[in-house]
């Protein structure tokens, strides 16, 4: 079975996470911030990523620590399912329309951490969330997950469109990356025999 989950309690969250590699995309997400928990439903749904989330966090201050909280424990959650990696196709990509906006997303489950970001927001809110979050999400996603992970916004006119074809963008690739690779399947995508 390639699940896992993560506990992370600190003064500001208290942050459970489970994963499944191998679901059908169900999701149960408590957060607290109403719109990332619509993120997060398109990025399970859309990854055939079974997840349930549960955060709670000092919102009373704002959405930052629990956004970022979320995404080092989705990340931790990600890396110990994948294990040694063994099998997996390791590369992602998709371009992602969502009416208005287009997200492209090229990712590698390499354990080397990077984030490249090109998307910009016309607004910096949606709704009451700071658009700025949709960064620090995946900053610390990619650096706690031991993703490549470049986002790159090809037009977008409307905010909430533009974060929704990331966090969708993400899915699908993560989807291909997480897959089993029929012709290898008990080896580790790399020469250098361990990711």
């Amino acid at each position: 079975m390639r699940s896992a989950s993560i506990t992370r309690k600190t003064s500001e969250t208290d942050i459970t996470v489970m994963v499944d590699l191998d679901g059908t995309g169900s999701y149960d997400m408590e957060t607290g911030v109403g719109f990332f928990d619509h993120m997060l439903d398109q990025l399970a749904r859309h990854s055939l990523i079974d997840m349930k989330i549960k955060a709670t966090g000092d919102l009373h201050i704002d959405d930052h620590h629990t956004v970022e909280d979320v995404g080092i424990a989705l990340g931790q959650a990600l890396a110990k399912a994948l294990g040694d990696k063994r099998g997996i196709a390791r590369y992602g990509q998709c371009a992602l329309p969502m009416d208005d906006a287009q997200v492209m997303c090229a990712l590698d489950l390499s354990g080397r951490a990077w984030l490249g970001w090109n998307v910009a927001f016309p607004t910096q809110k949606i709704g009451a969330f700071d658009t700025e979050l949709v960064r620090e999400f995946f900053q610390a996603f990619s650096t706690h997950g031991g993703i490549t992970l470049h986002l790159d916004m090809v037009r977008g006119i409307n905010s909430h469109h533009i974060a929704e074809a990331a966090f969708k963008a993400t899915a699908r690739a993560l989807r291909q990356a997480v897959e089993a690779d029929p012709r290898k399947a008990n080896a580790v995508p790399s020469t250098k025999g361990a990711l």
